[in-house]
């Protein structure tokens, strides 16, 4: 993964728990897209004075789909927008306001697939759309499954997110910066459960390959799929990419090669994590507006 000084990510949900608390009040009696209209005269001062953030997003539309230096500002407002608004979705779950939105799926018959497996199973997934929301829309009672989290996050957000996932058959491992977590993640691959976890950042881990993603090199933790290869489970991906207001669409792919060549253990985690970057690469050209990672991704 790039270096911490220079590829910095913070990885928590942005304002003050009091803040936050404003708006889980706030959604509780107005629609979200209130929000909206006051996220849009924000975005443009956030973007002003977090300027690194900024910056990063703007280039990665000029470098990696090219766009002319008006279309890529544009791109990174409309990208900005989105976030805040996928961040303000979530707080609108939290205050109870699931069905103002509609899900479309493609792939989910893999997923209740692997459910009816012995074995656990392990969930792929990125910074891009808005993966949380799975855990608040894919309701099911066959396997528990263990999502990986940031720990940094503010207490509010934490107890909302614990709260609506533990409804959902869902546990949260928090990840402090350590390997603390794989001990819990061991455990629960061992007891025939889910894992999920996000593959496109580190957590306290070092080892990762270096892939190939849209024009550019970058490093991908591998660590996922090193479990997958130990416990001999499945993976798969999920991508939750909003296409409305009140709209997501939710991607499940499968992440496999041919396991009919022989290969170690090391390479086998080295394949899927190649067809792991192949599947997100795919998704971020089809959504380029929802790539959320604010530093600077890629290799020079």
């Amino acid at each position: 993964m790039p270096k911490s000084k220079t590829k910095e990510w913070k990885g928590t949900t942005g304002g003050s728990t009091l803040g936050q608390k404003s708006l889980l009040l706030l959604f509780h009696f107005v629609n979200v897209t209130v929000g909206y209209f006051f996220l849009a005269l924000i975005v443009p001062f956030y973007m002003l004075f977090a300027r690194k953030r900024y910056l990063s997003i703007y280039k990665y539309f000029r470098r990696h789909f090219c766009y002319p230096p008006l279309k890529a500002f544009f791109k990174t407002y409309s990208n900005h927008y989105i976030f805040g608004q996928c961040m303000l979705d979530r707080f609108a779950i939290y205050a109870g306001g699931k069905k103002n939105f509609r899900i479309k799926f493609t792939g989910n018959e893999e997923f209740y697939r692997l459910l009816d497996e012995e074995k656990g199973f392990i969930i792929t997934s990125s910074h891009v759309g808005n993966f949380e929301l799975s855990g608040y829309l894919l309701k099911q009672n066959k396997k528990r499954i263990n999502a990986l989290v940031f720990g940094g996050e503010t207490k509010e957000v934490m107890e909302n997110r614990s709260k609506i996932l533990n409804m959902n058959n869902i546990s949260i491992i928090p990840a402090f910066g350590d390997i603390s977590h794989i001990f819990t993640i061991n455990e629960a691959l061992l007891s025939g459960e889910i894992v999920s976890m996000p593959c496109d950042r580190n957590f306290g881990s070092t080892k990762s390959v270096e892939c190939d993603f849209l024009s550019g090199k970058a490093n991908f933790p591998i660590g996922a799929f090193m479990l997958a290869a130990h416990f001999n489970v499945q993976v798969v991906s999920i991508f939750v990419m909003k296409e409305s207001v009140s709209d997501y669409h939710i991607y499940v792919k499968p992440v496999s090669f041919d396991d009919s060549i022989e290969v170690s253990k090391q390479e086998k985690a080295e394949l899927l994590t190649r067809k792991f970057v192949k599947e997100l690469e795919n998704i971020v050209r089809q959504y380029p507006e929802q790539w959320f990672n604010f530093y600077e991704f890629w290799k020079e």
